[in-house]
């Protein structure tokens, strides 16, 4: 399989009548993504259905994921569109090959269906972040505890990709709000 480029990945929302936009900053030689799926209902009016926020250092296993939201009204395949480009950026404009992400552990319940989710992404769980004071930097770093999870930046944009094309465009009742 080709993997997709972020351009194409651009056109091919558009030919959805999505937008996909990112902003990319660049302070203390870090990156710092924000990537954004949004319609416009009106000619003057802009809706932000998905995104996904995060950062990264210039290394193999840099991405580090921070916030991915899909709102509960955006249509089918918004969350594999954003997954989809966030990887297809990271593998063109960073040296990153691995990401990253926090299952935050903020009730039980949520941070079951957080791993789920995120286990059925591609990532696979390599520690739990609690309270020991070895793991204070890392709380530091994702504001709270959880599962640390990482996956392969091509594996997750093969498969969010397939997903994404696989998608009839109707909507979607699914909420996928977290910290990760």
């Amino acid at each position: 399989m080709t993997i997709c480029t972020l351009t194409e990945l651009e056109r091919q929302a558009h030919s959805a009548g999505l937008v996909l936009r990112l902003k990319v900053s660049r302070p203390l030689n870090f990156w710092a993504l924000r990537l954004v799926v949004a319609d416009y209902p009106q000619p003057d009016k802009v809706r932000i259905l998905g995104e996904m926020k995060a950062w990264a250092y210039g290394g193999v296993n840099g991405l580090q994921l921070d916030t991915m939201r899909v709102s509960a009204s955006a249509p089918i395949g918004v969350g594999h569109l954003v997954w989809a480009a966030t990887m297809a950026w990271a593998l063109e404009d960073t040296p990153c090959r691995k990401a990253r992400l926090l299952a935050i552990r903020d009730a039980e319940k949520q941070h079951a269906r957080l791993v789920r989710y995120f286990l059925m992404r591609g990532f696979y769980q390599v520690r739990e972040i609690s309270a020991t004071p070895t793991d204070f930097p890392l709380r530091m770093i994702w504001g709270g505890s959880g599962a640390l999870m990482v996956a392969d930046c091509t594996e997750i944009l093969k498969k969010s990709f397939r997903l994404w094309q696989s998608c009839s465009y109707s909507n979607e009742d699914v909420d996928v709000s977290s910290s990760a």
